[in-house]
């Protein structure tokens, strides 16, 4: 060996100098290099960068650079001196791909607790922008990235957003992947206060801003739930995506304050859609669901980027539940059994069950009527409204800077309709409302769906409401009124026991009750009203059967909510053990109640005890009705 070396002196040189560079190797201090990486960071991002821990190199075809204690510098407006950090990274590389081909390759970054603070700036972008124009070279290929307690912020100070969550890799489902990573965390969006937890895909794929990024996330704010699953292009803007969106809470008015939509309050509430977005219109298509105990469906679309926000929507239900809509004017719901709620509308129900008054007096928020701008369709199939007979529903609302209007606003009812077109102005301090409503084709018979009494009666009626009115409430609208109200009905036929009670024909109806009752023909029937600030007065009242003609006068007071009517039977037939007399019909609109005129009603019974006590016979005299009672010509033009 010693003549091989000695005979070949280049052989010697080449030998020290390989056991050179092996010690070399073996004794380098890596830290050396740690200036130069600082200063070229900083000169490629215009960042502050510092190692503060060792930094080590294992060369090999696939060379292991680690690092302890990095920090990378935030951008100079913000507040926060640090925009990233982590305890340790390793990073593998390929250095004959980059020697060679021009190309860096990693096959792995790891970091152990990673902490990253994302912020948009004050004058729009973001930290993350550093403004490095590209070199026109290859971009890294990033393989895999492993993160171990990492930590990620999230801070739009103008829309009031801030997202704090914690990041962990997890082992991909195909061996190759990349990891996924899991979130677990929140924080407040719009000012109000949110969880989130989900999993997403390894953020690698946050480089590529053109390709899908797929996300399976679960967000709650309050009461307010929203599962999103599908795919986002570049995320940190939001600009477009593709999701399935379940959202579901105990009221859509809540999502007001989350996304700036003024909704109704409504009974929980549950739905599954596609959600996607086209450039600043946010489109919630082809969901389906249930709000109450109302199944819907549809599609919806958000627009922003105006002064207000625009809903469009376009609604189908199946099966409405009517006091699901009871929200819109400013209602309750009715609670208990097997119907939805939630603990604010069941405060609201059992407080409107125990006030006098039956016209809700919740006022509306004029801050959400002006909020947005709306153009909603509204269709309901059936109708669910056990005391009503509403058959089905169709409404168009539009709302433009408070002016609200509903037209039409339909109802199927009782085998008619009832067209109506009502306009609300909400552009000052109090609300002023129009409303125009016109009845046709109503079936008597079925009005009352409670009242056995009318199960066989026939008749059509129709009518007419044209009223305006000032307040911010229903009750406060109805309680100033001015207008027009008028309801007729052409030739049918009633109950004749209904009429006998109505005049407290005693005889007559002891008569039908223990036999049989027979219908009686209806001529006409007509009711008229003026109505000034709230006070109906009638100006016409009659109903006119071929047994008795009922004509009347009075009041309803939709201010005070009370009922102050006379009404007077004419029979045309005699009849003994008759009290006719004048009903009136009083109480309020909650409790209303019927009575005879008890004066006129007890000189009768007064009469009759004193001729009682000359001859029982002639105390029948003054129970005996000789009729006289003449048709009225009320016409049924109303009920066409």
């Amino acid at each position: 060996m010693r003549d091989a070396v000695t005979g070949h002196p280049w052989r010697t040189v080449a030998a020290a100098l390989a056991l050179a560079v092996v010690v070399l190797v073996l004794l380098w201090d890596w830290n050396w290099f740690k200036g130069p990486v600082e200063r070229a960071v900083e000169a490629r991002t215009g960042r502050s960068f510092e190692i503060g821990g060792d930094l080590d190199v294992d060369l090999g075809r696939v060379t292991t650079i680690r690092a302890g204690e990095l920090r990378l510098g935030n951008a100079p407006w913000s507040k926060q001196p640090t925009m990233a950090s982590t305890d340790q990274l390793e990073l593998r590389i390929e250095p004959f791909a980059l020697l060679f081909q021009r190309e860096l390759r990693i096959p792995l970054i790891r970091l152990a607790s990673p902490d990253v603070r994302l912020e948009t700036g004050p004058e729009g972008g973001g930290n993350w922008d550093f403004g490095m124009a590209s070199d026109g070279g290859k971009p890294p290929r990033l393989q895999r990235i492993w993160i171990e307690n990492g930590h990620l912020q999230f801070t739009d100070a103008a829309k009031k957003t801030d997202i704090d969550i914690k990041v962990a890799s997890r082992k991909p489902k195909k061996p190759g992947n990349a990891p996924p990573v899991a979130l677990d965390g929140g924080g407040h969006w719009a000012g109000n206060r949110f969880t989130l937890e989900g999993v997403a895909e390894s953020p690698l794929e946050l480089q590529a801003t053109d390709k899908p990024y797929r996300i399976d996330l679960r967000a709650a704010a309050g009461a307010t739930r929203a599962h999103a699953r599908g795919t986002l292009v570049n995320p940190f803007r939001l600009r477009d995506f593709d999701l399935r969106m379940a959202l579901s809470g105990k009221n859509l008015e809540d999502l007001y304050p989350l996304l700036g939509l003024a909704l109704p309050p409504t009974p929980p509430y549950a739905l599954d859609g596609r959600f996607t977005r086209d450039d600043d219109t946010w489109h919630y298509d082809g969901f389906t669901g249930k709000v109450g105990d109302s199944d819907l469906s549809g599609s919806a679309s958000v627009k922003t980027g105006g002064k207000r926000p625009f809903l469009r929507a376009n609604l189908v239900s199946k099966r409405l539940d009517f006091d699901d809509l009871a929200g819109f004017i400013g209602d309750a719901p009715q609670a208990g059994g097997a119907e939805s709620t939630n603990p604010e509308l069941a405060a609201l129900a059992a407080q409107r069950k125990a006030s006098p008054r039956l016209l809700p007096d919740t006022p509306y928020a004029l801050e959400k009527l002006r909020a947005m701008d709306a153009d909603v369709r509204l269709k309901a199939q059936r109708i669910n409204a056990p005391s009503l007979p509403l058959d089905d529903m169709d409404a168009h609302l539009t709302l433009d800077a408070g002016l609200l209007r509903l037209d039409p606003l339909n109802f199927g009812v009782a085998g008619g309709d009832i067209r109506s077109n009502i306009r609300m102005d909400a552009r000052e301090k109090t609300i002023r409302t129009r409303a125009d409503i016109t009845a046709r084709g109503l079936n008597l018979g079925e009005l009352f769906p409670d009242a056995k009494l009318t199960d066989d009666a026939i008749g059509r009626i129709g009518g007419h409401v044209a009223i305006t009115g000032t307040g911010n409430s229903i009750a406060r609208m109805l309680g100033s009124a001015n207008g027009d109200i008028a309801l007729g009905m052409g030739r049918g036929q009633i109950s004749n026991l209904l009429m006998e009670l109505a005049g407290i024909d005693i005889y007559e109806s002891l008569k039908f009750l223990i036999g049989k009752d027979h219908k009686v023909p209806i001529r006409c029937a007509f009711g008229d009203f003026g109505v000034k600030g709230g006070l109906m007065t009638s100006r016409a009242l009659a109903f006119d059967t071929t047994d008795t003609i009922i004509v009347g006068e009075g009041t309803v007071n939709l201010r005070d909510e009370t009922l102050d009517l006379l009404l007077k039977p004419r029979p045309k037939d005699r009849s003994i053990l008759t009290l006719r007399s004048p009903l009136v019909v009083g109480g309020t609109f909650k409790d209303p109640s019927f009575r005879p005129d008890f004066k006129r009603l007890g000189l009768r019974g007064a009469l009759a005890v004193a001729l009682g006590s000359i001859a029982p016979p002639a105390a029948l005299l003054a129970t005996i009705e000789l009729g006289g009672g003449e048709d009225s010509n009320c016409g049924g033009q109303y009920a066409k």
